[in-house]
């Protein structure tokens, strides 16, 4: 009699992709930490898993990642290297490298070293126990930035998450968890200047949260205000269209008061004296409605910006091969 022999638990292979802006003096380090993930392990829950690659995508910082990620790159099988023709931002930069990707599941991954790469287990498990597509780290601490930037972090995510076609903005993070084949489709059609988030939000059917540890940062955010400010643009402008209702809302409301003040004017002119020396409040009106006669211009002019770039084929990336083994990096021969 033959005895039964137990069936080995699924692998869930784990592609890790790493946008690297100004990572020279912190790509080491997470790679020696991924590295002891790269055989089969073992989550919390049970789950077997493996780190199968990890995809570095050079976004044309201003440092010397790239000679790190050269190394690392010949140093370690599992390490790709994807290289962008030039800098097109850290979501640009993620859907590249999810675009190359093979594994069953997509991990994006900051540069900066604040996430602890173990908890990619605790991610896989909320993942496969809540049947979920998209999954994001819960930071249970503060993050390690200035407290004005986390307030208006939270301000701005709040603000989304109410008045925005994105239900969980709340909870975005670009410590994420995504079924590969979902990763890779959203990777594919994302259009230019497209929120990565926001995309997901339109294809994934379930999402969920896993609680989760921030670490210090080794290096300083390269986040200044004016990318902050843009990266809170881009998620008004590819959440949906309800930017421009905020618009139209805009003009009723100053139609309302344009109405209520012609109404006043003229019951002031029929009962009273009517003093024609009210150019305070004339100008003030003016302020307002030509105020908000700019700002509502500006809206629609971002929203008609976003279209225009798109329908002219605006790539969300190119990829291109390392610049070192192009023309560009071939030397002259020295003159004898």
């Amino acid at each position: 009699m033959v005895a039964s022999v137990a069936p080995h638990p699924r692998v869930h292979t784990v592609s890790v992709v790493i946008p690297v802006y100004q990572g020279e003096s912190t790509l080491g380090p997470i790679i020696d930490e991924l590295l002891a993930l790269a055989t089969d392990s073992v989550s919390p829950a049970g789950n077997s898993y493996r780190v199968a690659e990890v995809v570095l995508v050079y976004d044309n910082g201003p440092d010397l990642s790239d000679v790190v990620i050269r190394g690392l790159e010949h140093d370690h099988e599992f390490v790709h290297a994807v290289w962008l023709s030039r800098n097109f931002g850290q979501h640009a930069a993620t859907l590249a490298g999810i675009a190359t990707s093979f594994g069953d599941w997509v991990v994006t991954l900051d540069e900066d070293g604040q996430h602890d790469p173990r908890d990619i287990s605790v991610l896989l498990d909320a993942a496969l126990q809540g049947r979920a597509q998209v999954v994001y780290a819960k930071p249970t601490n503060e993050a390690p930035h200035g407290w004005l930037r986390n307030v208006a972090s939270r301000g701005s995510k709040r603000l989304a998450n109410r008045l925005l076609v994105a239900p969980n903005a709340a909870d975005y993070n670009s410590y994420r968890l995504i079924v590969g084949s979902v990763a890779r489709g959203v990777a594919a059609y994302a259009g230019s200047g497209v929120y990565l988030d926001v995309a997901l939000g339109w294809v994934a059917g379930r999402y969920a949260t896993a609680p989760t540890m921030l670490r210090g940062e080794v290096r300083s955010s390269g986040y200044n205000l004016r990318r902050l400010v843009g990266h809170f643009g881009r998620l008004v402008l590819t959440s949906g269209t309800r930017g421009l209702r905020v618009v139209s809302y805009i003009g009723v409301a100053f139609t309302v008061v344009g109405v209520a003040l012609a109404i006043w004017v003229i019951v002031v002119r029929l009962t009273a004296h009517f003093d024609a020396a009210g150019w305070a409040s004339t100008v003030v009106i003016l302020l307002l409605t030509s105020g908000a006669t700019l700002f509502s211009l500006g809206i629609i002019a971002e929203y008609v910006g976003v279209s225009v770039n798109m329908a002219m084929g605006k790539p969300a990336y190119l990829i291109t091969s390392d610049p070192n083994d192009g023309p560009l990096g071939a030397r002259q021969p020295t003159a004898k």
